[in-house]
């Protein structure tokens, strides 16, 4: 009876041991506009405007109603660049989210590939990266720059 009960304690303190291992599945916390100002500040070409959550849905194709907060700043148009966080509203719309940006980038590169080829590379270059449940998509003219502070902030 006491090998029965030992193994049992075993059992439950490895099960135990396996749970506190996790980092708490998608739990994450970030500071979406310090991340975001950070991140603006590796762009130089143009200024960022921030927008609407409307905006920012309208212009990504994400739903909001499986995003629990959201951030974007984008260029007026003559150069690529541009920032946007979102946190989702649970981890099964993480890869949908990094989806969409990348659609974003691929639109955006073949639309600048027509008449502004250097705004272009920089697509060529733009960071998606997720943790947890937040996704961001930055287009920066100092990408590596970009991935230091995403790097940083646990991306």
């Amino acid at each position: 009876m006491k090998k029965k009960a030992a193994s049992c304690l075993m059992a439950a303190m490895f099960v135990l041991s396996l749970t506190a291992c996790g980092s708490g599945g998608g739990k994450k916390n970030v500071d979406m506009a310090k991340l975001s100002a950070d991140l603006q500040g590796t762009i130089t070409s143009g200024s960022l405007g921030e927008v609407s959550s409307d905006i920012m849905a309208a212009t990504y194709f994400l739903d909001t109603s499986k995003i629990s907060e959201s951030t974007a700043a984008l260029n007026s148009g003559a150069s690529a660049c541009e920032v946007a966080i979102v946190k989702c509203s649970d981890d099964s719309y993480v890869k949908e989210a990094e989806q969409l940006f990348q659609t974003r980038v691929d639109n955006q590169a073949a639309l600048f590939a027509d008449y502004n080829a250097p705004e272009a590379a920089k697509l060529d270059d733009a960071i998606i990266a997720s943790a947890g449940d937040y996704v961001v998509l930055c287009v920066s003219d100092d990408p590596e720059s970009a991935q230091k502070i995403l790097k940083e902030a646990g991306f």
